[in-house]
C-alpha cells in the first residue's frame, strides 16, 4: 500500500520530533518477547537503523515498498532478516519485532487522546507496518532456504570423505544413503583426488551403506567408469552376505570390477596389483 501525502508527511514528522522516544520505546517491546536471547540494546541499535531509514523514504515523498525510493529500507530490512535466521530466531519472531513499531507510533502519537484524523492516520501508519513486517517475513524465508542448503552442501561434502590409504591408493568410505546428489558429488571428490594424487587404484567402500538397490548400484558402477576414464582401477569393498544377496537377486552385474568383502581386503588387492605392475615395469625396463 502507499501513504497519502499529508500522511506520510505526518509519519515523517512525528518520526522527527520524538524519534528518541520512537525508537527506545520499540525496541523495549522488540526484545519483550525473545525472553533475553536478545538484549534491548542489541535491539535498539537494529530498530534505530530501521528507523532511520523509514524517516528517510517518508521525507522523499510518498511511501510503497515496490518504489524504487526504498531500496535502502527493504535492504535493512533484508539485512535484519539475514541476521535473525542465522542466529536461530523464527520467523514469527523477526516480523513481530517489526510489528512492534505499531506500539511506539501508538503511544508517541497520543493516538487514544487524538481525534478522528489521527486515528485514521495510525490506521494507514499500521498497515504500512504490516506490509514491512510481511516483507521482513518473506525475505527470512529466503534467508532461510539460502543457509539450508549452504548447510546441506556442506553435510554432502564431509560425509564423503577422500582418504589417501597408500601410496597410489584412495579410498573413499561411504556412509548412509547414496542418492543422485551425494553421487554426484562423490564422483566429483573421487576424480579430482586421482588428479591430486596421481593415484592409478581407488577403494569405494559401501561398509557404511545399509541396503544396495538397483539405484545405489548404478551410481556406484558409474563412479567407477568415471574412474576408468581418468586412467583409475576401482576396487568395491564392503560387500556383506545381505548387500550380496541382495545384488544376486536383483540381478546386478558388476562385470570386472573387483569385489571384496572388507576394506582390508581391497587395500591388500591393490597393494598387490599395484606391486605386481612395479615388478612388470621393471623387467620390461
Amino acid at each position: 500500500m502507499a501513504l497519502k501525502a499529508e500522511q506520510s508527511e505526518r509519519l515523517c514528522r512525528l518520526l522527527s520530533e520524538r524519534s528518541e522516544q520512537i525508537s527506545k520505546r520499540w525496541a523495549e517491546v522488540a526484545a519483550a518477547p525473545l525472553k533475553g536471547r536478545l538484549t534491548v540494546a542489541e535491539s535498539g541499535r537494529q530498530t534505530a537503523e530501521l528507523l532511520t531509514q523509514l524517516q528517510k523514504s517518508l521525507s522523499e515523498g510518498v511511501i510503497d515498498l515496490a518504489d524504487a525510493k526504498t531500496a535502502e529500507l527493504r535492504a535493512v530490512l533484508t539485512e535484519l532478516s539475514r541476521s535473525r535466521a542465522r542466529q536461530g530466531f523464527t520467523a514469527t519472531e523477526t516480523a513481530t519485532s517489526v510489528f512492534a513499531l505499531k506500539t511506539a507510533l501508538y503511544e508517541a502519537g497520543g493516538v487514544e487522546a487524538a481525534g478522528e484524523t489521527a486515528l485514521r492516520d495510525y490506521v494507514a501508519w499500521s498497515e504500512l507496518v504490516d506490509e514491512l513486517g510481511l516483507f521482513t517475513f518473506e525475505a527470512y524465508s529466503r534467508a532461510r532456504e539460502h543457509i539450508i542448503t549452504e548447510q546441506s552442501e556442506q553435510l554432502l561434502e564431509l560425509s564423503t570423505p577422500v582418504v589417501k590409504l597408500w601410496e597410489g591408493i584412495v579410498a573413499v568410505p561411504l556412509v548412509g544413503t547414496l542418492d543422485s546428489a551425494r553421487a554426484q558429488v562423490v564422483m566429483e571428490r573421487l576424480l579430482q583426488a586421482l588428479v591430486d594424487t596421481g593415484s592409478p587404484y581407488a577403494i569405494i567402500d559401501i561398509t557404511g551403506v545399509p541396503a544396495v538397490d538397483t539405484q545405489v548400484a548404478q551410481h556406484i558402477l558409474k563412479t567407477v567408469m568415471a574412474a576408468r576414464l581418468m586412467g583409475a582401477e576401482c576396487v568395491i569393498s564392503g560387500i556383506r552376505p545381505q548387500i550380496a544377496q541382495t545384488i544376486v537377486t536383483l540381478g546386478i552385474e558388476f562385470g570386472d570390477i573387483a569385489t571384496k568383502a572388507t576394506l582390508a581386503d581391497a587395500l591388500r588387492h591393490a597393494v598387490r596389483r599395484g606391486g605386481a605392475e612395479l615388478r612388470a615395469a621393471k623387467r620390461e625396463a
